[in-house]
């Protein structure tokens, strides 16, 4: 079981805390880290939830704090950047970590954002975008000049060079929970987590991803992965124990697990000394 530590936002506010966690994380063998990608919140109730760090150029300062740890969003939103310029961005943090990028894949949410940074669409246009903007970013990675004429996006002569370290490419991670986003996950994904928020029963949603993932011809290419991306209600390392078990029993081969804020390297340590271990022959910890 491969761990991946979240729950510290980008935030500003949380950022010494960020810079303090991650080094630790690093040296403790947790598998990676997973940031949120956004610039604007529509949480209403949320303190300063405006006031964040761009998570690609945090992820590659990190890079640079850190020797083994994975580095990626969970999740960022396609349509809200050009696309081209996004698989750039990724291709260099792959680049200077040695191979440690992973691209989170989602169509966004927050409308607040869009409107101010990008261009707010309805979802079904969204996710259209998602995906013509992966197999574009897939295109550039993979290529050595791209000609690509989409609805949304294109490219002439576009060449992305150096490559990313990562063959044949950098792991996209799905965190969608439409069925449409699913059967994305399906089709292109490397990774997918099914968070605890989804209406559909994990089991159902996996087999959406299945199901599509076997018509692509890839049903061996694809990892699934459970937890949370925050704290929700008391944190209580039994329950996690338990639900980490859950997974296991659900097939994921990973599992995304916050520490509370205001103790999160005593508590990441207790998990590292107490709970990995007990996994760690479980289908590869780190790798």
């Amino acid at each position: 079981m491969k761990f991946l530590i979240a729950g510290l936002g980008n935030f500003y506010r949380a950022w010494k805390l960020v810079e303090h966690v991650v080094p630790v994380a690093d040296e403790l063998g947790f598998h990676g880290l997973l940031i949120p990608d956004h610039f604007m919140w529509d949480w209403k109730d949320m303190p300063e939830r405006n006031s964040t760090l761009d998570a690609w150029t945090a992820l590659s300062y990190l890079a640079g704090k850190t020797k083994k740890l994975k580095l990626g969003t969970l999740v960022t939103p396609i349509p809200f950047r050009p696309p081209g310029i996004l698989a750039k961005i990724v291709a260099t943090l792959d680049v200077i970590s040695s191979g440690r990028a992973i691209l989170g894949v989602g169509a966004g949410w927050s409308q607040t954002e869009f409107e101010g940074y990008s261009d707010w669409t309805d979802g079904k246009t969204r996710v259209d975008k998602t995906e013509e903007g992966v197999q574009l970013i897939l295109k550039l990675w993979k290529e050595a000049s791209v000609d690509f004429q989409g609805r949304f996006y294109k490219a002439k002569g576009g060449v992305l060079d150096p490559k990313p370290v990562q063959k044949p490419h950098p792991p996209l991670l799905f965190g969608g929970v439409s069925p449409r986003m699913l059967r994305l996950a399906g089709k292109y994904g490397d990774m997918c987590f099914i968070p605890p928020w989804t209406q559909t029963p994990f089991n159902k949603a996996k087999s959406i991803v299945d199901m599509e993932a076997k018509s692509a011809g890839r049903q061996l290419k694809l990892e699934y992965g459970a937890g949370s991306p925050m704290i929700r209600g008391a944190f209580d390392m039994k329950t996690l124990e338990k639900d980490i078990q859950t997974a296991v029993d659900n097939g994921c081969r990973f599992y995304v697990t916050p520490f509370p804020q205001d103790d999160y390297v005593a508590k990441m340590r207790e998990f590292a000394r107490d709970v990995m271990p007990s996994y760690a022959d479980r289908k590869g910890s780190r790798a």
